[in-house]
């Protein structure tokens, strides 16, 4: 169950990443937010922030058109 949860629909890359960036930098290690996108490149784009960063990717799903990530803090 993700602690937080950002809206990112709408917002071209990087925004998506930038404000993930700064919402994880707010939460405690362990704690997992939600994030939901529109962008296509997405998918691409957060599995390299969480490799770049030390993150876990723990879900990445799209539903209709709208990208869905769970990323856990380390």
């Amino acid at each position: 169950m993700p602690n937080q949860t950002l809206d990112t629909k709408g917002m071209n890359c990087p925004l998506p990443i930038l404000r993930a960036k700064k919402s994880l930098q707010k939460m405690t290690l362990g704690q997992v937010l939600a994030v939901e996108a529109t962008d296509p490149g997405s998918a691409k784009d957060f599995a390299s922030f969480c490799t770049q960063t030390g993150n876990s990717l723990l879900t990445a799903s799209e539903n209709g058109g709208v990208f869905f990530y769970e990323i856990r803090k380390n």
